[in-house]
């Protein structure tokens, strides 16, 4: 454990020599954060949208306005996205399209995650047919394109959703039908604000009464005059978060022209209107029809880590700014003097670096995996998402409470994060649910690691050696594996649910060390990049802090398996005090290494100094000067 001899150029006494030596460690940490070298292809435009002024705070709006506000945020997007058509097959750009604007307009992320990628990708992804599609009309955002999966009855269930698309072997068209109210694509974004729609559909083909499986169908939606006949929206109530035109849909027996089906390897007609497929089973049709959703994980999660960093930043601004009666007679403190607020602000920051390490680490499996490696790449993804989005909750709720009464104002960034990220957690796939199909597959079909000997008395094992600790965590996901496997074995025999009930409680806490040693990975091998011999030690205390933090709730079952001593389990509050007072006075530059736009900061109260009800305060001019822009934005 190296403490660096280096306080933060915010706190006082910094030196000028000292605070420039900060700079170019807080630089260097931005640097291993977002993609090295590629920062600039891969994060440079986001970052640059969102410190315009299109894209501060707007109070004076409606749930109505907002939602063509993140429109027209959409158009502004496109602008920036260049080819569009490339945007939507770079993984690695669309995350950090999430990342950033996520911070920004959530709804605009929701929006953008589906029309670039589920739309737009699945167009070019399936695009098999004998004629290329003309696409100008979507890249250019004259429509705006729509995915319409999940139904009334089918949500997570997908692969049995009920909309039908019949094959007409006279006209050579489909017949698109909704047959029962359950079968209604549920929250859409297909309304008639942000202009006319075109949506790729899931529904069953029928060919003369044979149900070949869930494909996807090109259907327009709407023009200038309204939705198309036979096409039925209904509005769906308000929600919670950031509002989005979230709708019913449903279909009336709309025809479809024959190039309406996306075709590929899965599935094409022939001349004679015959299906012919490379995959076996109906099951494997729909899983590549809607492929599209692993890139979509990708995204939620990128969103929930710019979400978190950028929580952090805010609220370790405000604890530094904002002060307290102190222990003596008119003295005054900052929060951040106080241990009980920044250790839990340290602990969030650690989750947060960890976070983004992972995420990155699993973009770039996805954008390099193989067929051989697919499913295993996609099982990850899934796992990621899962634990990225859910810590990240857990740090926007903690870093509103560290705001107190200030962090209920939308306007200081905070109050509308943890609901925003609930549409994360259950879009592309709900959290537990993919964790469960994830720890089924991992039960038997995975092998955890096993923590290799040491040459070391175990006694003499330090709890500030990364490969220790790194090594313990593994033996925390192997040794859930090896309860779920006993359990599952000792179930009722001839009840597979009654078995997997047994099991996977073991099974889910494997899943979760598992998804924390993937991130303690990542966040290790980002230390051994750095140039910077400080970078280097602080981003490893960083690291240890984490793994302290993750290993504690698990000490009593290492210390009975023999991987823990007695010291070791009475030293875990120790370290992880002196980690925290090691790293208090780098905090500042450990969320500056976030790297969010000064302009964007400027704009949020607390995050420049400021508090709501300050008189003439710069917030206050700057919401006046710029609210009559917003009005006129959104007519």
């Amino acid at each position: 454990m190296t403490m660096l001899p280096l306080r933060d150029k915010e706190l006082p006494g910094a030196e000028p020599g000292r605070a420039r030596r900060v700079s170019g460690l807080s630089r260097e940490l931005t640097y291993l954060l977002f993609d090295g070298e590629d920062q600039a292809h891969v994060h440079g435009a986001w970052r640059e949208l969102i410190a315009r002024d299109d894209f501060r705070h707007r109070s004076v709006l409606s749930a109505a306005e907002r939602v063509q506000l993140s429109y027209s945020r959409l158009a502004l997007v496109n602008d920036a996205a260049g080819d569009a058509r490339e945007l939507a097959l770079d993984p690695r750009r669309l995350a950090a399209l999430h990342e950033w604007t996520g911070v920004v307009d959530s709804g605009l992320g929701t929006l953008a995650g589906i029309h670039y990628n589920l739309f737009l990708g699945s167009l070019l992804e399936q695009d098999g047919g004998a004629v290329p599609r003309d696409l100008s009309d979507f890249t250019s955002m004259r429509r705006t394109g729509t995915f319409l999966c999940t139904e009334v009855d089918h949500g997570n269930d997908a692969s049995a959703l009920r909309t039908t698309a019949e094959y007409d072997r006279e006209t050579g068209e489909f017949v698109l039908h909704t047959p029962t109210p359950g079968a209604q694509k549920f929250m859409p974004n297909t309304s008639l604000t942000g202009g006319p729609k075109s949506a790729v559909v899931a529904a069953r083909l029928l060919i003369d009464g044979e149900d070949e499986g869930i494909f996807l169908f090109l259907t327009p939606l709407s023009d200038d005059r309204g939705h198309l006949p036979g096409v039925h929206v209904r509005r769906l109530p308000d929600r919670t978060g950031t509002p989005v035109d979230h709708c019913l849909t449903s279909f009336d027996r709309v025809r479809l022209p024959r190039e309406a089906l996306l075709e590929g390897e899965h599935g094409r007609l022939d001349g004679a209107g015959n299906l012919h497929s490379a995959l076996g089973s109906a099951r494997k049709r729909f899983l590549h029809s809607i492929g599209r959703v692993t890139s979509g994980k990708l995204c939620m999660s990128g969103g929930s880590v710019g979400v978190s960093r950028a929580a952090l930043v805010i609220a370790v601004r405000h604890a530094h700014s904002r002060h307290i009666s102190g222990p003596k007679l008119g003295e005054r403190v900052p929060l951040v003097a106080h241990r009980s607020h920044h250790g839990r602000l340290l602990d969030a920051i650690a989750t947060a670096y960890a976070m983004t390490f992972l995420h990155r680490e699993v973009v770039s499996r996805w954008t390099g995996h193989t067929p051989e490696n697919r499913a295993d790449t996609e099982r990850l993804v899934a796992i990621a998402k899962g634990w990225i989005t859910w810590q990240a909750r857990a740090i926007a709720i903690e870093s509103r409470e560290r705001c107190g009464a200030q962090g209920f104002f939308p306007v200081n960034g905070l109050s509308d994060l943890p609901l925003n990220i609930e549409g994360s957690i259950t879009a592309e796939g709900d959290n537990l649910v993919i964790w469960v199909k994830a720890a089924s597959e991992m039960v038997f079909n995975h092998q955890a690691e096993r923590r290799p000997e040491s040459a070391a008395p175990l006694a003499e094992r330090s709890l500030t050696d990364l490969a220790f600790l790194r090594d313990l965590l593994a033996r925390v996901e192997a040794d859930a594996q090896t309860r779920a496997r006993e359990a599952l074995r000792r179930g009722p025999s001839g009840d597979p649910l009654g078995r997997w009930n047994e099991a996977s409680t073991p099974a889910l806490e494997m899943v979760s060390a598992h998804a924390c040693l993937q991130a303690a990975d990542a966040f290790i091998a980002a230390a051994a990049r750095a140039a910077d011999p400080m970078a280097r030690n602080l981003l490893e205390d960083v690291c240890l802090l984490f793994l302290i933090r993750q290993l504690a709730p698990h000490t009593g079952t290492l210390l009975a398996e023999g991987e823990l001593t007695a010291g070791h389990v009475r030293g875990f509050h120790e370290v992880g005090n002196a980690l925290v007072a090691g790293l208090a006075p780098h905090m500042m530059t450990l969320v500056d290494a976030f790297d969010l736009p000064a302009e964007f900061l400027s704009a949020v109260p607390i995050a420049s100094g400021g508090r709501i009800g300050d008189e003439e305060d710069a917030w206050s001019t700057w919401h006046l000067r710029t609210s009559d822009r917003a009005e006129a934005a959104v007519r």
